[in-house]
């Protein structure tokens, strides 16, 4: 993993919640306290290392968070105390909630920032339990409520079945990318591909195994390499896909390598972290793409119209084509992965 691969996040909201919740009186029940869905750069410090557990399924964070000597992992524990890192989709952070409750926490705190729905679930909580006075600070607040026996089963993950009429059927959960849906790009891209695909292929950012099912459904294909980072998607992918020529491998696309070269990769790069667009990481996956091809290789992508990606294919790739667009995506077919940086003037 590289430094490029992680958005680092600012420390300091969630630690100053925090010192202003402990300031004010708030105490821990003794024993183990798991952390939910921490990003990697965040700050934790004001809680005692040997008994934080730390559950974070997305491999970059999750690696980072390990290296800074966190003890982390993808499923929790039983612990009397949880701290609940709201991510962005409301359904995903009530699913946390309830898997607090159900691991067995005496007191469950709930820390996230307004741009990330913070007070519909506050509003969502004080429906049905008594909630602390939150604590407010950058943007962003920190509240915290003992279960009591309150039933919280009704927040818990529900698996979706998103119908395909060419592929059939795919289980989704909240959180994870299209939950809802075949993802309108990822369609474009799967009808944009050949009848005929490369003996090995991969699919980089596999998410929940829609572009590789569309991959395994061409000809040609023998071996189908899906590697997605998030550990949650990974293991709905798995369940989707049971063709035995898939092997899934859960690992930074951006970064990670594979013990053979590929003759052809798909992908549906991700553009944004949070609510902030990053076009890096699309660049990033591109390079990595043909890093990871040989050197007759193909990659064939789907963005939105809008992205800089066009730059970063021509200098990778000796030749580069659009196969489809509409007025919101673009597809590309990149063809022979340069090895070395080109030299002379663009083509």
């Amino acid at each position: 993993m590289t430094l490029m691969n992680v958005i680092y996040h600012d420390p300091a909201p969630r630690t100053a919640r925090l010192a202003l919740a402990f300031g004010a009186g708030l105490a821990l029940p003794d024993g183990p306290v798991t952390v939910y869905r921490p990003r990697a750069g965040e700050d934790f410090a004001l809680l005692d290392p040997g008994r934080v557990q730390m559950v974070q399924g997305f491999r970059p964070d999750h690696d980072a968070l390990a290296q800074m000597g966190w003890r982390v992992g993808t499923a929790p524990a039983p612990a009397p105390t949880a701290l609940i890192c709201l991510p962005r989709a409301k359904a995903e952070g009530l699913a946390l909630i309830a898997e607090a409750v159900a691991q067995g926490a005496q007191l469950v705190l709930v820390d996230g920032q307004k741009t990330y729905g913070v007070e519909a679930v506050l509003k969502a909580l004080r429906a049905r339990v008594k909630v602390a006075e939150p604590v407010s600070k950058a943007h962003g607040k920190l509240f915290w409520f003992t279960p009591g026996g309150a039933d919280f089963s009704d927040w818990a993950a529900q698996v979706a079945t998103v119908p395909d009429p060419d592929l059939g059927a795919f289980q989704t959960l909240p959180g994870v990318f299209s939950a809802d849906g075949v993802d309108p790009g990822s369609a474009l891209l799967a009808r944009a591909l050949p009848e005929s695909l490369p003996e090995r292929m991969g699919d980089l950012g596999a998410g929940w195994g829609y572009l590789a099912a569309a991959c395994l459904a061409r000809k040609g294909v023998a071996e189908m390499h899906l590697v997605e980072a998030e550990a949650q998607a990974l293991d709905l992918a798995r369940g989707n896909i049971t063709d035995a020529r898939a092997q899934f491998h859960w690992a930074d696309a951006t970064s990670c390598a594979l013990p053979v070269s590929l003759g052809g990769i798909v992908m549906n790069p991700p553009f944004h972290t949070g609510r902030s667009a990053q076009p890096a990481l699309g660049m990033g996956f591109i390079a990595n793409a043909a890093r990871m091809l040989g050197v007759r290789g193909t990659l064939w992508m789907v963005a939105n119209r809008h992205l800089p990606y066009a730059d970063t294919l021509e200098r990778l790739f000796r030749r580069v084509d659009v196969l489809a667009e509409t007025p919101a995506f673009r597809v590309w077919q990149a063809s022979g992965p340069r090895k070395t940086a080109p030299t002379g003037t663009r083509r």
